[in-house]
């Protein structure tokens, strides 16, 4: 949960900063908070996958 939070306050910033003009910082916080959510989904579907095949007990 701890990636989807940082994922999410990235995205915070960067909407705020793309409201106040500032087009680089935006930009760049979107790409971290874009690239934090995709680690985050792909842990969570191996985790899935792994709860549903290995770990059934």
């Amino acid at each position: 949960m701890t990636l989807l939070k940082w994922a999410l306050i990235f995205f915070v910033i960067s909407v705020i900063a793309g409201i106040l003009g500032f087009t680089g910082i935006s930009a760049a916080s979107a790409d971290v908070a874009r690239f934090l959510f995709y680690i985050f989904v792909v842990i969570f579907l191996i985790l899935l996958i792994l709860g549903l095949t290995i770990f059934r007990a």
